[in-house]
């Protein structure tokens, strides 16, 4: 997949473009059925397919408010290019851009620099400066422009309308199997494994991977059945997030102890998947309870990643 993150990079308009335009946090199962909608439209018209989305997130840079993403921009691009889409364009969002009119972003960005046929957009799509835009206009400017519009429905996983926003809330409450229901894959946390205090091996005996952090949004604390792979190979383990309270600690951390596990991995990056909650996180009276504890919940999710 080509990665645009100029439009100044795009010197003749694609052929045919099948465009959908969004934030796409997360790429759950409703923005992966708008993709693979673009692919099918792109399959009959001989095109191309463009996913056309913005960084850093509008909700940022429109209300300075910080919303904790799904996916940080790397890990959205690779999802994206999972779904097979050709070009990904994603521009800078700034105040300039929001305060482009809805008509002269369809005409001048979609249309002319892009080279849009069709557009694929979502149920509730909305889009332009006070996002004027919406379903409606778009295809009164179909009609009247020559492109033609595919709306795609909400996708709805028992009984719950797949959302960013959902999504996201049902990753803080660490529901993790729902959360995998909505994605269509595990949630993921990436990081680079640093040096800890090494309480883990030294102290219990327990050896656990710190991770230097990049995603935004996190499970609720506690300990976790988890998935690590590493140089694309899976691994069972056992993460704990939060902030140590047995050793009175106050900074967040991630560390996941990788079962059957001996290498050196300092400076290394890991993927964690988070496949479910088991417990919350809570304060022991001493060392020898708390490896008791661990050990207990590595059996526990022993069990659970074999099942």
């Amino acid at each position: 997949m080509r990665i645009i993150t100029s439009l100044d990079e795009i010197e003749a308009p694609f052929l045919n473009a099948v465009v959908t335009v969004g934030n796409f946090d997360g790429v759950h199962l409703g923005h992966q059925a708008l993709m693979q909608k673009v692919k099918e439209r792109t399959k009959d018209i001989n095109g191309t397919s463009v996913v056309f989305t913005f960084e850093p997130h509008p909700v940022k840079v429109l209300r300075g408010k910080h919303l904790p993403l799904i996916t940080p921009f790397p890990r959205k691009m690779e999802l994206i290019a999972q779904q097979g889409i050709e070009i990904a364009i994603c521009p800078p969002f700034t105040k300039e851009f929001a305060q482009i009119e809805a008509r002269e972003f369809i005409c001048e960005i979609l249309m002319k620099k892009i080279g849009m046929k069709e557009m694929v957009v979502g149920y509730d799509f909305a889009f332009g400066k006070k996002r004027e835009g919406n379903i409606d206009t778009l295809k009164k400017w179909g009609r009247e422009l020559g492109f033609k519009v595919y709306v795609v429905g909400p996708i709805c996983i028992n009984g719950i309308i797949v959302s960013s926003t959902k999504v996201r809330e049902l990753i803080m409450a660490g529901e993790m199997e729902k959360v995998k229901e909505l994605l269509g894959r595990y949630y993921q946390v990436t990081g680079t494994v640093i040096k800890g205090k090494d309480r883990g091996g030294r102290l219990l005996g327990i050896p656990t991977a710190n991770l230097k952090l990049v995603n935004e949004v996190f499970p609720k604390n506690g300990v976790y059945a988890v998935e690590v792979i590493y140089e694309d190979k899976a691994y069972l383990g056992v993460a704990n997030i939060g902030f140590n309270p047995t050793f009175g600690d106050n900074a967040l951390s991630v560390e996941t102890h990788i079962l059957d596990f001996n290498q050196n991995i300092y400076g290394k990056v890991i993927r964690v998947n988070f496949v479910k909650r088991l417990r919350d996180e809570k304060k022991f009276a001493n060392l020898k309870a708390l490896k008791a504890q661990i050990q207990k919940d590595i059996e526990v999710a022993r069990r659970v990643l074999t099942a």
